[in-house]
C-alpha cells in the first residue's frame, strides 16, 4: 500500500476518492485498464482539446472496476497497478497542459507533439524521470526555465516551434544526447550549449543563425550537426577541430568559404551546397581523411585542386551548377560511385562523355592524364558562354542539358527573360523551385510539346491553373512545399505522369484524380493531413509502385490496401506480383499495424492487411 501512500502526499484526497472523472468517449476505460498494468498509454489522434482528468489521476483514483468487482482475480488487483512511464498524445488539438501533469512522476516519455500548446506548465520540472521529451510541431514561443530540471533528459524534441531564444540553464541538461532546434526563430546559439558534453545529435536547420559560437567546438562527443538553411555567413574555425563529428550540414547559408578541417578525421558527410563558395584549395580537403559524401552543389566555384585525389573514400561528390569549366584528371583515379557536373561550362570534356554517367566520366578523365591536355576535338566551341552567376538565364543549361533554369531567386514571378531565351531550343525540364510564386508561370504553356519534367517545389502555391495540365508530355511533376490542399480535376489530362511529389502541403485525402491517371508510378504526399485512401480505386492504379503516407494523420489502414497486387497472367491461382513494391506509413496515428510489422518492410505490411481482410 505504499503507492497509496505516495499518491496521497500529492492528492489528500487519494485513499478515499473513487474514480468519478469522466472520460467520456474520448478515453474508454478499457484503455486506462491496460495503461495501469503496462505502463503505456497511446491517446494520439482523439482529437483531444484538453487532457482528461483521469488520465492525470491515472495512478492517484481509485480505478473504476475497484467499485464493480469484489472478488478481485489476479488480473484485477487494482492496487497493484504499474506507474505510468510513457504517455503520448500526439496529433490532437491541445493548447495547454495543467499543472496535474506533477501527478505522473514516473514518466519516462512524454510525447506531445502536433498540437496546438503555445507554453509547458511549470510543473514539469516535477518529471524528473523524464528522458524523452516530444514537443515539436506546436506553437512554442518560449520554454520555461523550470525545463532544465530535467537532468536524466536525454532526447529533446522542439522542432517546427516559434522559439526565439533558449532559457538560461540550459546546459544543465548534461545527459541530453539528442537535440533538435530546427524550424524555430532562433537567431543565436548560447555558449553555454558547449557544456552539453553528452550531445551526440544537434539539429539548428531553417533558424535564423547569422553565427555558431566558437564553444561549440567543445562538444567532444557530437557526431551529426545540422545547420541547413540558416544565414551563416561564416563557421567559426574551431567547428575544424571536432575530433568526432561525422556528419555537417551547412546547405543553404551564405558562406563564401570553408574552414580548413584539420581533426575531423572520423567526417564522414559534408554537405555545404547552396552557398556562395568561390574556391575550394588542397588545405580545405587534406584532412578529410574518411569522407564519403561531398556536397558542393549550387556554389561559384570556378575549378577543382588536383589534391582531390588525397579524398580516397570519396564516394559521391556532387559538383552541378558551379562555373567550373575544366576538370583535374586526376579526378578519374578516384572510385567515386555518384559524380554531378551539371549545369557547370564543362569546356574539356563532350556532353555525350557526362551524359553517359559517372564512370564513363572517371574512365575519361584517366585516359588523359598520359596525355599532354585536351585535344581540340574534346573542347565546346562556344567559348564565349555566359557563365551561370553571370546572367539572369542559364544560357549552358538551355542549350546542353535542355533545361530551363530559374530557381532559388525568391521570386514571385518568372521574368519575360526566362522564357524568352528558350528561342528555337528544345527544353525537356524547367526548374523554377525555391522562390516565391504564388500560381504556376502563365507562359509555361509554350513548352507544352516539349516538357517531361517540371519542379514548382519550395513556393508559395495554393492551387494548381490548368496551363500546366496542358503539358501533355509531363512524366515528373515536384510541388513539394507549397500551400495546396487540392488538386484540379483536369490534371486527369497528363496521360504520360509517372511521378507526383506533393509532401509538405495541406492535403487532407489522397487527391481523387491521381486515382484517374493509370501511369502513376510514385505518390509521395508524406507530411500532410491525409486522413484516408480509398483501396478500391486504388486496386486500379496497376502501374503504382511506390506510395509515401509518412507523416499523416490516417487512423487506420484499410485491409483492403494488401490486395493492391496484380496477377501473374501465366498461373493467376497461385501467382501474385505485388504491385505496390514500397510502402511508407511511419509517422501517422494509427495503432495497427504496430512498428514491429512496419519495420520488416513492403511486403510485410501488405501480407499482415491482406490477413486482416474479412472473410
Amino acid at each position: 500500500m505504499s503507492r497509496l501512500k505516495v499518491s496521497a502526499e500529492r492528492d489528500s484526497r487519494a485513499g478515499f476518492r473513487s474514480e468519478k472523472t469522466d472520460c467520456g468517449n474520448s478515453v474508454p476505460q478499457g484503455l486506462l485498464k491496460a495503461a495501469r498494468k503496462s505502463g503505456q498509454l497511446n491517446l494520439s489522434g482523439r482529437n483531444l482539446s484538453e487532457v482528461p482528468q483521469c488520465v492525470w489521476r491515472i495512478n492517484v483514483d481509485i480505478p473504476e472496476e475497484a467499485n464493480q468487482n469484489l472478488s478481485f482475480g489476479a488480473t484485477e488487483r487494482w492496487w497493484e497497478q504499474t506507474d505510468l512511464t510513457k504517455l503520448i498524445i500526439s496529433n490532437n488539438k491541445l493548447q495547454s497542459l495543467t499543472d496535474d501533469l506533477r501527478l505522473l512522476p514516473a514518466l519516462t516519455i512524454l510525447d506531445i507533439h502536433d498540437n496546438q500548446l503555445t507554453s509547458l506548465p511549470s510543473a514539469i520540472r516535477e518529471l524528473e524521470n523524464l528522458q524523452k521529451l516530444n514537443v515539436s510541431h506546436n506553437k512554442l514561443e518560449i520554454l520555461p526555465k523550470e525545463i532544465t530540471n530535467l537532468r536524466n533528459l536525454k532526447g529533446l524534441y522542439l522542432q517546427h516551434n516559434e522559439l526565439t531564444s533558449i532559457p538560461e540553464g540550459f546546459e544543465q541538461l548534461f545527459s541530453l544526447e539528442d537535440l533538435d532546434l530546427s524550424n524555430n526563430r532562433l537567431t543565436a546559439v548560447p555558449a553555454s550549449f558547449s557544456s552539453l558534453s553528452s550531445l551526440l545529435r544537434l539539429n539548428l536547420s531553417s533558424n535564423r543563425l547569422k553565427s555558431l559560437p566558437a564553444e561549440i567546438s567543445r562538444m567532444k562527443r557530437l557526431k551529426h550537426l545540422d545547420c541547413n538553411s540558416n544565414l551563416l555567413e561564416t563557421v567559426p574555425s574551431e567547428l575544424a577541430g571536432m575530433d568526432s563529428l561525422e556528419l555537417l550540414y551547412l546547405r543553404r547559408n551564405k558562406l563564401r568559404f570553408l574552414p580548413e578541417f584539420s581533426s575531423c578525421r572520423l567526417l564522414k558527410e559534408l554537405h555545404v551546397g547552396e552557398n556562395q563558395i568561390e574556391m575550394l584549395g588542397a588545405e580545405h580537403l587534406k584532412h578529410l581523411n574518411s569522407i564519403l559524401v561531398l556536397d558542393l552543389k549550387d556554389n561559384k566555384l570556378k575549378s577543382v585542386p588536383d589534391e582531390i585525389i588525397l579524398l580516397q573514400s570519396l564516394e559521391r561528390l556532387d559538383l552541378s551548377n558551379n562555373d567550373i569549366s575544366s576538370l583535374p584528371y586526376t579526378l578519374g583515379n578516384l572510385r567515386l560511385k555518384f559524380l554531378a557536373l551539371e549545369g557547370n561550362p564543362l569546356r574539356t570534356i563532350r556532353r555525350e562523355i557526362i551524359n553517359k554517367g559517372t564512370q564513363e566520366v572517371l574512365k575519361y578523365l584517366r585516359s588523359k592524364i598520359k596525355d599532354d591536355g585536351p585535344s581540340q576535338n574534346d573542347c565546346i566551341t562556344e567559348t564565349a558562354m555566359t557563365l551561370p552567376s553571370e546572367s539572369i538565364v542559364n544560357v549552358h543549361a538551355i542549350i546542353t542539358l535542355k533545361i530551363l533554369e530559374y530557381s532559388d531567386k525568391q521570386t514571385t514571378l518568372i521574368p519575360d527573360e526566362v522564357f524568352d531565351a528558350v528561342k528555337n531550343n528544345i527544353i525537356t525540364s524547367i526548374n523554377f523551385s525555391k522562390n516565391q510564386l504564388c500560381e504556376v508561370p502563365k507562359r509555361i504553356v509554350e513548352l507544352k510539346d516539349m516538357v517531361s519534367d517540371v519542379n514548382l517545389s519550395f513556393n508559395k502555391l495554393s492551387f494548381i491553373s490548368l496551363d500546366l495540365c496542358l503539358l501533355q508530355k509531363l512524366t515528373f511533376l515536384d510541388l513539394r512545399n507549397n500551400f495546396l490542399n487540392s488538386l484540379p480535376e483536369e490534371m486527369e489530362l497528363l496521360i504520360r505522369l509517372q511521378m507526383i511529389n506533393l509532401s509538405f502541403n495541406r492535403f487532407k485525402i489522397l487527391p481523387e484524380v491521381l486515382y484517374r491517371i493509370p501511369t502513376l508510378e510514385t505518390i509521395l504526399i508524406s507530411n500532410n493531413q491525409v486522413g484516408s485512401v480509398d483501396p478500391q480505386k486504388m486496386k486500379k492504379m496497376e502501374n503504382l509502385t511506390t506510395l509515401d503516407l509518412q507523416n499523416n494523420d490516417l487512423l487506420q489502414i484499410p485491409p483492403e490496401l494488401g490486395n493492391c497486387v496484380n496477377l501473374r497472367k501465366e498461373n493467376p491461382s497461385a501467382w501474385y506480383i505485388v504491385s505496390i513494391q514500397t510502402l511508407l506509413l511511419d509517422g501517422n496515428p494509427f495503432r495497427v499495424p504496430r512498428a514491429a510489422i512496419l519495420m520488416k518492410g513492403t511486403a510485410a505490411i501488405l501480407e499482415y492487411l491482406r490477413d486482416r481482410i474479412p472473410t
